[in-house]
């Protein structure tokens, strides 16, 4: 569990999770940016089952975002490297009920220190869908820059992606600079 100072951060639970889980990906907004169509409850339930899944075969994997002073859930961030991907990511997902309070900000510099400090990665990227400039902006807000544009993501979309990323503070350094 990691703790912020308005969230938590904590392993995916379904039976608490789920039914804010599936209202999120339910959303065309949403999932726009994800490569998916809206999903009903059924194809939900099995997208949460694979990234809980990713945990036991890699060891990380999205978290639960959790507003502490309401309880309600606010999506999932954390690291997250599939078959396919260019290298490991730290990724997002905001509700759309929880938008544009800086939670995705928040809980992604969070998970970022994850992978760099408990993971011990040297890099971070974060693979953003063309035309998500929220999701850019929140990159930026945490010190990604942008490093190249990709065509196609195995799995996910052929279309045009953007690669942001970090390098790990070097010692004496600090993350948030």
């Amino acid at each position: 569990m990691i703790e912020t100072e308005r969230l938590i951060l904590r392993e995916i639970d379904p039976e608490r999770d789920f039914d804010a889980w599936a209202r999120a990906v339910a959303d065309a907004d949403t999932v726009r940016y994800l490569g998916s169509e809206p999903l009903d409850r059924a194809k939900a339930w099995r997208q949460m089952a694979m990234v809980m899944g990713h945990w036991q075969i890699r060891g990380f994997g999205f978290f639960s975002v959790i507003e502490k002073a309401t309880g309600a859930w606010v999506g999932r961030t954390g690291p997250w490297n599939p078959e396919g991907w260019p290298q490991p990511e730290v990724g997002w997902l905001t509700s759309p009920d929880h938008l544009r309070k800086g939670f995705a900000r928040e809980a992604a510099r969070a998970s970022v220190d994850y992978a760099f400090n408990t993971l011990g990665w040297e890099q971070v990227i974060h693979v953003i869908l063309d035309g998500n400039e929220a999701s850019m902006a929140t990159a930026e807000s945490i010190g990604s820059r942008y490093l190249r544009t990709c065509e196609g993501l195995a799995g996910v979309t052929d279309g045009t992606i953007h690669i942001y990323g970090q390098e790990k503070p070097r010692s004496g350094a600090n993350s948030d600079d």
